[in-house]
């Protein structure tokens, strides 16, 4: 891959969902990125798309798109429950992947993806936004600075009202719906960033709804040493989705959410010693997009924002919480 600066990754986007024209919709952001091919089930979806967002080259398979030798990255945005055969098409296809959180639905299918990447030296990341974002870089700066000395206690939660609807990706067990891989891997990911992700125990609480999917749950992870994280999801419920670390010197207070915070507040005692403020006009995506392109300049295979062991760390957290509460998706 090219070190010129005025170099752009050429983005491949497998889906034309929602989180699709996000992601493409804030490339237009990116300093180092383009869309320039997607790929759906349909030509007329693939069309609509490209004519959408200014697409150049429309397919109506997945396999025509990873197969463009223009392609150099494939953005993978569909439901949890694809993207392992998704993320192996692309890798097969020797492209860089960059896919949607969950990674996976479970562990086993992203060791799986993992390894091969891995022997075939092939870049993969998981799509976590949230650690590409400045206000969260921002708070990493002020923990590694000791500003609040040392971290004792992290409270976030992630949750929302979803409209009901059964066969819809939420709620659906088949499309591997619920809180826990929806929303729930925010606040999750965010105690990894600030704990690690091997938590010395975990407490939980679930309510599992008529349609067999986790529709809101509490989690209590202890870290040993007195660290612990107190953490909510839901979708079937709105949550007041702020933020607060706990640390012995002061604490740091991300008054939106987890997930793509645009300010974070810094207090040393009672007292705000400094506050962040983002005035970006990007929704937030195109950071990402500009770190797996940064990853592919310097001929990184993976990024540090979240490394693939964190990843597979988290994703054995999950199914860990999972199987306390007896809840499996079909085909596992």
């Amino acid at each position: 891959m090219t070190t010129d600066n005025a170099y752009k990754v050429k983005w491949g986007i497998l889906s034309t969902g929602w989180i699709a024209h996000q992601f493409v919709t804030d490339l237009a952001h990116a300093s180092n990125g383009v869309a320039y091919a997607v790929g759906s089930r349909t030509q007329e979806s693939a069309d609509e798309f490209a004519k959408n967002h200014g697409v150049p080259v429309a397919y109506a398979t997945y396999e025509e798109l990873v197969s463009d030798p223009e392609v150099d990255a494939v953005y993978i945005g569909t439901p949890h429950p694809f993207h392992k055969d998704n993320v192996l098409l692309a890798l097969r296809a020797g492209k860089a992947v960059l896919c949607e959180k969950p990674f996976t639905v479970n562990s086993g299918e992203l060791e799986e993806i993992v390894a091969y990447a891995r022997e075939h030296k092939l870049f993969l990341m998981e799509a976590m936004w949230a650690r590409c974002i400045p206000a969260i870089i921002k708070i990493k700066e002020w923990l590694a600075a000791g500003r609040i000395g040392d971290v004792r206690l992290i409270k976030a939660d992630l949750g929302f009202r979803s409209e009901w609807n059964p066969e819809g990706r939420l709620l659906n067990p088949k499309l591997g719906g619920g809180a826990l891989l929806d929303v729930g891997i925010y606040p999750i990911s965010f105690a990894s960033m600030i704990f690690g992700a091997n938590p010395e125990s975990i407490s939980s609480t679930v309510h599992i709804g008529e349609t067999g999917v986790d529709e809101h749950f509490s989690l209590l992870l202890s870290y040993g040493g007195g660290k612990t994280a107190s953490l909510n999801g839901g979708i079937r419920l709105n949550l007041q989705e702020d933020a607060q670390i706990y640390g012995t010197e002061g604490r740091i207070v991300l008054p939106e959410n987890v997930v793509n915070p645009r300010s974070a507040v810094l207090y040393v005692g009672d007292k705000i010693v400094e506050t962040f403020e983002d005035d970006r006009l990007s929704i937030g995506y195109a950071f990402e997009a500009e770190e797996v392109g940064r990853c592919l300049q310097a001929g990184l295979t993976e990024s540090s924002a979240i490394t693939l062991d964190e990843s597979l760390a988290i994703m054995k957290l999950l199914d860990q919480i999972r199987a306390s509460w007896g809840l499996t998706y079909p085909g596992e």
